[in-house]
């Protein structure tokens, strides 16, 4: 399995095996945009679309969590729970407009600021958590969950990092180019283009550590169980090619992870709509 790092913000399949493209990824497109592909919008089946992505290398701590926070702040977007990516969002709230501004700040991130800034300090809150929690322990699977509740989400997006092989920074492939690949793929994938649009509701994450890896933010969920209704995405990470042997290698951690359990972030990221 794997472990940490975050990206700018683009798109599955409907099948289960998504094609995986090596070219850079393009800008972000716009919120449900990209190639016509049926998508997640397919039932509400305990097994869902899935996207896979094979690192031609290993990866470090640092770059798992960042594909957690990207995967986050984008799902968030392309679902409606923010008017703008995150880093537009966080840009327009914290500075005033100015003359000459190219881009002109959406009225609705003046006239409900404040809800804006509870929105942003919420998830920055989440986000610096994260990079704790993937400091501290291996972290195999990761879970967006909108709407209802951890246990009947309306929707579920899964990362999977089991099949990562985690290795030092210096020993690892680049963190930028990592995310790239993953949201390329996404991209291309396109599944959430024929999704219809979601009202404002709360976000869930979830996520699996050791179980004394010494975490105190999040709450340890002895019992929990993955749920089997809503649509649900999964997107699942793997390495492959050059890997150095002092890598951690997802076949040497099968048993290991019986010691793994679910956390829950203490927190209930609030959507925020134009």
């Amino acid at each position: 399995m794997a472990a940490p790092g975050g990206a700018e913000p683009p798109g599955v399949a409907a099948s289960p095996a998504s094609p995986l493209l090596t070219a850079e990824a393009p800008a972000a497109p716009e919120r449900g945009r990209g190639p016509h592909r049926s998508g997640l919008a397919a039932a509400a089946v305990p097994v869902g679309p899935s996207v896979s992505v094979v690192f031609p290398g290993a990866v470090s701590r640092e770059s798992c969590c960042r594909f957690a926070c990207e995967l986050l702040k984008h799902v968030l977007y392309q679902r409606h729970q923010l008017p703008l990516p995150y880093e537009q969002l966080a840009y327009f709230c914290r500075r005033p407009a100015q003359v000459g501004d190219v881009i002109k700040k959406p009225p609705s991130v003046d006239l409900a600021s404040k809800k804006c800034q509870q929105v942003l300090m919420d998830l920055e809150g989440m986000l610096q958590h994260l990079e704790v929690m993937f400091s501290l322990t291996l972290v195999p699977r990761v879970l967006i969950l909108l709407g209802g509740s951890a246990v009947s989400p309306k929707e579920l997006y899964e990362l999977n990092l089991e099949g990562v092989c985690v290795s030092s920074a210096e020993e690892s492939l680049k963190t930028t180019s990592c995310v790239r690949k993953l949201f390329h793929s996404l991209f291309i994938a396109d599944v959430f283009s024929e999704l219809k649009a979601l009202p404002v509701m709360g976000t869930v994450v979830m996520l699996q550590g050791h179980r004394d890896c010494g975490v105190e933010w999040f709450r340890p969920k002895l019992n929990y169980k993955v749920p089997t209704r809503g649509r649900k995405l999964t997107v699942n990470l793997s390495c492959d090619g050059d890997i150095s042997i002092s890598a951690s290698a997802p076949s040497s951690m099968t048993s290991a992870w019986e010691d793994y359990i679910w956390f829950q972030a203490p927190v209930t990221l609030k959507g925020f709509h134009e």
